[in-house]
């Protein structure tokens, strides 16, 4: 009887042990980690296709100045605020709001909307990476080498009339992803978006520093670097545009910083208290507008010396600058190198965001990381296929008039960034929220930039109210117009 005594409470101990292992929260092995992750999170190919385009059309340096005032007042308290909600509790969005909020209310219920936006922007996410992953592999091999404009436009076209490719390369992407969580925060996370990291910045500087040696290319920069105040009031025709320039620099402040939906939360659950919240924040949206910034070096001193026009979006990426390299000496090799620092930014986003997915599955369910990693894994793969069709066989399948990845797209980043965004400002200040002592008292907790008092009233009442118009002119931009 004594020995069956002694056999259950080693058992119970067991199980006491291994309890305390699931729930011992992973954290960074360093500071240098979580600003580089967390900046990996943010740098998108947004940063590449949106901001460098944008700059150029509303004024140059002039609107570099506007976007970094809107930065400062807009993107970066909603930083702090989801930094400091993911420090204070200590877990993902699955358990976060449930850990801080006031007993009765039902904050916790937007979890698994954020969960949800998560998952929609891996569904068209890894497909555009994997479409970077193949440019970088085809760059190499020269499989643009002798093609005109049209012909570099029409590899495009075959690309997306071929699922199983675009397939495999999801599926790649996906494998990376994944895999890298596999093995933890500190050894897959961490190490791997270290590495990314410091090879994205020197692929890019090296980048830089090409485009700009370029002969012809003083005119793209003097068009990308020259304040030109006239353009942020007036457009080439004379019209007025004062209000288009504002809401393109405060949107691109809000979006870039892919806030709202709890991927930059995760990684304030996995930091200690050491820094004050403000001046980590800094240094994220710092280092995010300093690749944006430098995407543009690459790309209007590059267009402007081959005399090809700039454009937005994946036309630019996927047909102008292949055309420009073509025509670039050791053009193989720059554009390799162009498409391998496009991959490390998407692969850096795509990396945090199946972390938050997987951190997410842990909390909510108890589930092992290899459990949870397996079940996502299946998961992005089986629901990133209708954006893969959406370009060929499921081309015809059109959603208030957008296809399928415009719809996704749509649904994320005019719905669930803003929205998921003026939830965390309202719970950090709002008294049937976290309140705004506790969010202050979190955020300015350790040494460096506090976040200031004075401030309250501005977040309290004027930033939701920016973040509402950022809302509903993200819909007035979609259907207003037409």
């Amino acid at each position: 009887m004594e020995f069956k005594n002694l056999y259950r409470q080693e058992q119970l101990l067991k199980k006491v042990k291994g309890y305390v292992r699931m729930e011992k929260r992973e954290t960074f092995s360093s500071r240098l980690g979580f600003v580089l992750i967390s900046a990996g999170c943010a740098i998108g190919l947004g940063n590449v296709w949106r901001f460098p385009y944008i700059t150029g059309k509303y004024g140059g340096g002039a609107f570099v100045l506007l976007y970094l005032v809107f930065l400062a007042i807009l993107g970066l308290p909603v930083m702090v605020m989801e930094l400091s909600v993911g420090r204070a509790s200590q877990r993902s969005i699955a358990l976060s709001f449930q850990k801080l909020e006031p007993k009765g209310t039902k904050w916790h219920w937007y979890s698994y909307i954020g969960f949800a936006g998560n998952y929609l922007l891996m569904m068209f996410y890894t497909v555009i990476a994997g479409w970077l992953l193949q440019y970088f592999v085809r760059m190499l091999q020269g499989s643009f080498t002798g093609l005109d404009a049209q012909g570099v436009a029409e590899q495009f076209n075959t690309l997306m009339g071929r699922p199983g490719i675009m397939t495999l390369y999801m599926a790649v992407v996906v494998c990376i992803g994944m895999g890298v969580c596999l093995q933890g925060l500190r050894n897959g996370v961490e190490r791997v978006n270290k590495i990314m990291m410091v090879c994205l910045l020197a692929l890019m500087v090296v980048l830089a520093v090409n485009s700009v040696l370029l002969e012809g290319a003083g005119e793209g920069l003097r068009f990308y670097l020259q304040p030109n105040f006239h353009n942020l009031v007036y457009d080439t025709e004379g019209n007025w545009i004062l209000g288009e320039t504002v809401f393109a620099a405060m949107g691109q402040a809000f979006f870039t910083l892919s806030l709202g939906m709890g991927s930059i939360a995760i990684f304030g659950s996995y930091i200690g208290k050491e820094h004050r919240l403000t001046g980590e924040a800094l240094r994220i949206s710092l280092l995010d507008t300093c690749v944006a910034f430098t995407a543009g070096l690459i790309i209007f001193p590059a267009c402007s010396a081959f005399g090809v026009s700039t454009g937005e979006g994946p036309s630019l990426v996927f047909v102008t600058l292949p055309n420009i390299f073509n025509h670039m000496p050791l053009g193989r090799l720059w554009g390799g190198a162009f498409f391998l620092f496009l991959s490390f930014a998407a692969l850096s986003t795509v990396i945090a965001v199946f972390e938050n997915i997987i951190s997410f599955t842990m909390d909510r369910w108890k589930l092992s990381r290899d459990k949870a990693v397996l079940i996502n894994f299946a998961g992005v793969l089986l629901l990133s296929m209708p954006c893969v069709l959406g370009f060929n066989a499921w081309s015809g399948v059109t959603v208030l008039g957008m296809d399928i990845s415009g719809l996704e797209d749509f649904l994320v980043s005019q719905n669930l960034l803003p929205l998921g965004s003026l939830l965390y400002v309202l719970f950090c200040t709002t008294r049937r929220g976290w309140g705004w002592e506790n969010f202050l008292r979190e955020a300015n907790e350790g040494t460096g930039m506090r976040f200031p008092r004075a401030v309250r009233f501005y977040v309290t009442y004027i930033l939701p109210v920016i973040v509402l118009f950022i809302f509903i002119m993200g819909y007035w931009n979609q259907f207003g117009k037409k």
